[in-house]
């Protein structure tokens, strides 16, 4: 077996998101020890690339014209926003909304030249007046990156007659006070509750 080729895959699957050099290794050593795997693997890989694209109205992906939430006539008309179809799947798995999503892939971020455009912002807003949404929940990471997302969404969205929300932020439960960063203790005082 050819060094460079071992390397060039053990390389690809370390780029895999949770996928260290070693357990690339160990992946790598484990499609070429079983070839009925890797022929497999192979094929599931072709089979999705050939059928899975973006749903035209939410950016789910999906091997329909439309994805099974965009077709669920018992959703409402909320909008819940999400970086990626992970995040989707998460949020509806729980089962704690049962609107429609949409999915901007991304984040803006001006250094890595991502603006509104490639993450579908006029697509959001034609779903969001298609709906007349009457929420839309920003579920987006507390990153540096996701607070600006947000905070742009929210100003571009202002006009759709939406309300615009985003997921509380603070204290984790369990967590211990003296634990907590700054930044965190600040957003659970500023989004505290009545008892």
């Amino acid at each position: 077996m050819s060094a460079d080729w071992f390397d060039s895959l053990v390389n690809e699957l370390a780029r895999l998101p949770g996928i260290g050099r070693r357990t690339a290794a160990r992946l790598a050593f484990a499609l070429v020890d079983d070839r009925e795997l890797a022929r497999s693997l192979s094929e599931i890989l072709r089979q999705t690339f050939e059928r899975i694209h973006e749903c035209p109205e939410c950016r789910n992906l999906t091997d329909a014209e439309r994805c099974s939430i965009c077709t669920d006539l018992s959703r409402n008309a909320s909008v819940c926003v999400v970086e990626n179809v992970a995040d989707l799947r998460s949020i509806d798995d729980a089962g704690l909304f049962r609107g429609r999503f949409f999915v901007l892939h991304g984040l803006l971020s001006p250094l890595d030249g991502i603006g509104p455009s490639q993450l579908g912002i006029d697509r959001l807003s034609a779903l969001v007046r298609s709906l007349s949404a009457p929420e839309v929940i920003l579920a987006l990471d507390a990153t540096a990156d996701g607070e600006a997302t947000c905070s742009w969404l929210g100003r571009s969205l202002e006009s759709s007659g939406a309300r615009v929300t985003r997921l509380a932020r603070g204290l984790p439960a369990g967590a211990s006070v003296e634990m907590i960063d700054a930044g965190t203790l600040t957003q659970a005082f500023e989004g505290r509750q009545k008892v």
